[in-house]
């Protein structure tokens, strides 16, 4: 299992903005990532006193860049920035994500890679149910600004 400290060294995401706090298991196609910070209600996306759940959709993102650190440093290399360029087939089952009582549970996989490119699918779970699910797509940069 990867904790939150390593997740922290792999994203450009820090402090309260980095929204997973351990990486269940990985490999080269996917990820499963867990967070328990989405009752916080201090959490920075939550506006209104609520966190809804399009936030999800950072969540999403944000595996997605886990994902690509933990290929990166397979290598010894450092992840290329991206920048979300589109959200696909986004699918909400609820309508605010703030009183889930357990963990929120991300599965992500690359389905599509180019030289600049790339896309995933993702799917967010708490207890066993679907919160949200979608494709979201980054343009790669070359290198930290």
């Amino acid at each position: 299992m990867i904790g939150r400290d390593e997740i922290l060294a792999l994203i450009p995401h820090q402090g309260v903005m980095c929204l997973w706090d351990e990486v269940v298991e990985w490999d080269e196609s996917c990820i499963r990532l867990r967070a328990r910070n989405h009752r916080d209600p201090t959490h920075p996306l939550r506006s209104g006193d609520r966190l809804r759940a399009v936030h999800l959709c950072e969540y999403g993102a944000q595996a997605m860049a886990v994902h690509g650190g933990l290929r990166a440093r397979r290598t010894d290399a450092r992840a290329r920035p991206g920048v979300l360029v589109s959200l696909r087939d986004v699918t909400l089952h609820v309508a605010h994500i703030d009183d889930l009582a357990d963990a929120l549970e991300c599965d992500a996989e690359v389905l599509v890679e180019a030289g600049q490119s790339q896309q995933y699918g993702f799917r967010i779970h708490h207890a066993g149910n679907l919160l949200a699910e979608g494709r979201a797509a980054v343009m790669l940069q070359d290198a930290y600004p």
